[in-house]
């Protein structure tokens, strides 16, 4: 007699479309193939280190971490909490976020230019007054280039610290001149080309930084109730922490986020660096992420 032996489910398969569908949404695998598989001139060759960056499972760390950053511009921190649905429909606003990378990254350069387009067009309706009175619209150039660099500075930073392959001198360079391209497409003046041009740009902007109380409640939303099962709370908790220790120490210290260098070193980034191996190694046969790369 034959004995057919059955086959549990694959734990690396189910992790790995968790996470895809979390990310990318329901419609994700459809976006995938229409990003990769639709022939076309790209803005990005395989060669280019944005590709890298954006494929690789650090991009976890660095998105969360950007959005603490970008909430200490008060300005930009008013339009998000009054337009931008992050506490309403959180894996939403991630999901419609992600495909725009993956578009811009890995589509062909109508489908980026399209999505750049229909961003830019969100963007004109977002207008509003702050509590303190102080008008703002999405729109404005100072406050797109404001996301944009604290976006690449994060996402470049996770990189640097977890990635699968750190980038060189030169590629870093060549990550921060091909997000420029993507930050002229959205509307934004004479972008940072290189990662000296970045961290000037980052510090021009610090005397018009600071935690409001919008800042401070949404610091507390991401880190301490993030709208995640109770299973993904420790994995979670392991993104947060690093994202946290990811912040420029000045970043930091204004949200009220307390460090300790011993901690952080012995026991955060090990478990960051543990975390996003996990990550990278569940994502693997999902092959639909939209932070995976083709290939």
């Amino acid at each position: 007699m034959t004995t057919v032996r059955k086959h549990g489910p694959n734990p690396r398969l189910w992790l790995g479309q968790g996470l895809f569908t979390r990310v990318a949404g329901p419609d994700g695998a459809r976006n995938r193939a229409l990003i990769h598989g639709t022939p076309g001139p790209r803005w990005f060759g395989p060669e280019r280190p944005v590709r890298r960056v954006h494929g690789d499972a650090s991009m976890f760390v660095g998105g969360l971490s950007a959005l603490l950053l970008q909430s200490l511009h008060p300005l930009a921190m008013a339009a998000v909490a009054a337009h931008s649905g992050f506490r309403g429909d959180p894996w939403g606003r991630l999901q419609r976020t992600s495909t725009f990378l993956a578009t811009t990254t890995y589509g062909t350069a109508e489908q980026a230019q399209r999505a750049c387009d229909q961003v830019r067009a969100v963007h004109e309706r977002v207008r509003g007054v702050t509590a303190s009175g102080e008008p703002y619209r999405a729109s404005d150039p100072r406050l797109l280039a404001w996301v944009h660099v604290a976006e690449v500075d994060s996402f470049l930073r996770a990189h640097q610290r977890y990635g699968l392959r750190p980038l060189s001198d030169a590629e870093c360079d060549g990550y921060v001149e091909d997000t420029a391209r993507i930050a002229v497409a959205l509307g934004i003046p004479g972008p940072p080309r290189t990662r000296r041009e970045l961290a000037a740009r980052l510090s021009a902007y610090r005397p018009q930084l600071r935690a409001t109380p919008e800042a401070l409640d949404a610091a507390r939303f991401l880190l301490l109730s993030p709208p995640v099962p109770l299973v993904a709370r420790l994995p979670y908790g392991v993104l947060a922490a690093n994202a946290v220790s990811l912040l420029p120490d000045w970043a930091a210290a204004e949200l009220r986020l307390p460090r300790l260098a011993l901690v952080d070193h012995l026991c955060v980034r090990p478990l960051g660096a543990a975390m996003t191996a996990a990550i990278r190694w569940a994502l693997v046969p999902a092959r639909g992420a939209a932070i995976t790369p083709p290939g």
